[in-house]
């Protein structure tokens, strides 16, 4: 296992031992308006240091309400996130020029203002969901191995709505698919899912002899895939998700579901509301770090124009 990853706030990363642990999933807990967004754009742009390159942004946010991740990322760390465009056959020709852009944004569901929740949808918009779901499956490939073969070393997946149940959630299906089929996925795996049929052609889609692609000088995809291999054991993974409560206390007191993503997350953290006197302030705990030792203390922290910042 590789360094430690900085999360961008030097007292959390004290109290995790050093940081978070390259290839495992952090999932961070809170409300909305806790402060997750500005800790993820922190942890982010800690990788133009780290690794050279930030962290990329895919934003499952449904409901219309965006995360206003521009505005966060501009103000604390003067950037301005690339974005994405989604297609649904996105460009695979010269996929591996090193002078390419992948984007350092995503909005996967482009705030479509529908419920995420399956008990909320009829059958006609379960499969309408579906279908956009596979629709947006290919850009996400294209946006996450592209940025990796390029040397992106962690990203930040935000937008996920608190439900009672994960498996009733339509964002979970597709961040189980990221996460298994892309995040951990063998790199040259992933290069097949995402060319198929071209993954063994040119890489610039020219084929002189179709019995014999592989006999261009032009480099194939498998060829470059290979080349441009990475691990997956060195990319870190942090998902912010919100939750219906905003106090400190009944996070730390909310159980596991079994399958869900808590049980499954290497780190949780937690971000809510606790009382101090006659008001209310924000404070985080880290309720999980496997593999690590951890402070178990809860601390307060403020969010100013630099992002966030433990008070203690």
């Amino acid at each position: 296992m590789g360094k430690r990853l900085s999360t961008g706030i030097a007292g959390l990363d004290k109290r995790l031992g050093g940081g978070l642990l390259p290839g495992t999933l952090t999932v961070v807990v809170g409300s909305s308006g806790i402060g997750k967004t500005q800790l993820g754009i922190q942890f982010a742009d800690a990788g133009r240091l780290q690794e050279g390159r930030r962290g990329i942004l895919f934003d499952l946010t449904s409901r219309g309400d965006s995360q206003n991740h521009a505005d966060y990322a501009q103000r604390i760390c003067g950037w301005t996130p690339t974005i994405t465009e989604l297609e649904r056959y996105p460009d695979l020709l010269n996929f591996f020029d090193t002078h390419r852009s992948f984007g350092e944004y995503l909005g996967v569901f482009g705030y479509s203002g529908r419920r995420v929740t399956i008990r909320d949808l009829d059958a006609e918009a379960r499969l309408e969901w579906e279908s956009e779901l596979a629709r947006r499956l290919a850009s996400s490939i294209a946006f996450f191995y592209g940025n990796f073969i390029h040397g992106v070393r962690r990203c930040v997946i935000d937008g996920v709505e608190p439900v009672d149940r994960p498996s009733e959630s339509v964002q979970f299906e597709l961040i189980e698919y990221v996460y298994h089929q892309i995040l951990r996925k063998d790199s040259e795996w992933v290069a097949r899912d995402l060319f198929r049929e071209k993954y063994r052609v040119p890489c610039d889609g020219q084929i002189a002899d179709l019995n014999h692609p592989e006999s261009s000088d032009t480099p194939t995809n498998a060829v470059l895939a290979s080349k441009y291999r990475y691990e997956t054991s060195d990319i870190g993974c942090l998902l912010l998700q919100t939750s219906a409560e905003t106090s400190l206390e009944s996070l730390l007191d909310h159980p596991l579901v079994e399958g869900d993503l808590l049980s499954n997350a290497n780190t949780i953290i937690y971000m809510g509301k606790i009382r101090d006197g006659m008001k209310f302030r924000r404070a985080i705990a880290i309720a999980k770090h496997r593999g690590s030792a951890c402070d178990d203390e809860i601390i307060p922290y403020v969010i100013g124009e630099s992002g966030l910042r433990l008070e203690s």
